[in-house]
């Protein structure tokens, strides 16, 4: 049996479905409320990895974990203290949603310092690992829907400039795959696009989708840091802003994990754009 937690979140969500697509036994764990489109069959326990002995309800029966800390990291959340929950329940093996910060900022206390506490803590926790270091989601254009609706506009930084974003689908396929064979373990998978895509075309893209131009407004720096400085700590901004204005050969390198793992190259953004068109309607 499979614990995924993180489960409403984008690669939770499709990771949950493309596991029960194939009849495996998925216990989905969430800070709230089950999601909606629950596949039926599969299980659902609220837990909070903050407390993790809330976890240990999902963990009967259970041989393999996805650990994905939904957010908390650095707010309390102690990987070493959930991932002893685990074995203690009988979990031989854990898949660890990390990120590419670990490797390509580990200055940064908010990209690299927390991933690779939780790397640190999987690796020292006697379980199996497989560890999964995606970069830039395709989904974070979500936060262009509603100016796309409103406005047919997407406004942003450094228009020219490109990243190799990852559609989470195939990070959750990447996940599957890492949770269903155990001759993943003890590999570290780096994740990415096929190519490179600059803020501009992806706005282009969710137009094609739409069948409608989207217009892109460039903002300059200040604009963007006055705008993510509402809902982000400092840091987290100026290393954010870094990562889009300047990103160093490492962020730019077009991992070949995922063709590795899957057969198949990732999914390019438009594919991503064209089966989410709907949230920019």
């Amino acid at each position: 049996m499979f614990v995924v937690t993180g489960a409403t979140g984008n690669v939770g969500r499709s990771l949950v479905q493309a596991m029960a697509e194939t009849g495996e036994r998925v216990t989905a764990v969430s800070r709230g409320m089950a999601p909606v489109d629950l596949p039926p069959g599969t299980a659902h326990v609220r837990a909070d990895l903050i407390e993790p002995g809330t976890l240990r309800p999902a963990l009967d029966g259970a041989e393999v974990l996805f650990l994905h800390d939904g957010g908390a990291g650095g707010h309390g959340f102690d990987p070493r203290a959930v991932l002893d929950v685990a074995g203690a329940a009988g979990v031989r093996r854990v898949v660890l949603l990390s990120s590419q910060g670990v490797a390509t900022r580990p200055e940064s206390p908010s990209h690299g310092g927390v991933g690779r506490a939780m790397e640190d803590a999987v690796r020292g926790s006697g379980l199996a690992w497989t560890i999964l270091r995606p970069g830039g989601f395709a989904s974070n254009a979500f936060a262009w829907a509603e100016s796309v609706r409103g406005e047919r506009t997407v406004a942003a930084p450094f228009g020219d400039v490109g990243l190799p974003v990852i559609d989470p689908a195939d990070i959750a396929e990447v996940a599957a795959a890492a949770l269903r064979k155990d001759e993943h373990a003890g590999q570290v998978y780096e994740l990415t696009g096929p190519a490179v895509i600059t803020p501009r075309q992806q706005a282009a893209a969710i137009g094609a989708a739409l069948g409608e131009p989207v217009r892109f407004a460039e903002l300059s720096r200040a604009e963007a840091h006055a705008r993510m400085a509402a809902f982000m700590p400092e840091p987290v901004v100026e290393t954010t802003l870094a990562i889009l204005g300047e990103p160093n050969a490492a962020e730019l390198r077009l991992s070949p994990d995922v063709e590795r793992v899957l057969g198949r190259a990732p999914r390019p953004f438009a594919e991503w754009a064209r089966r989410n068109a709907e949230a920019f309607r």
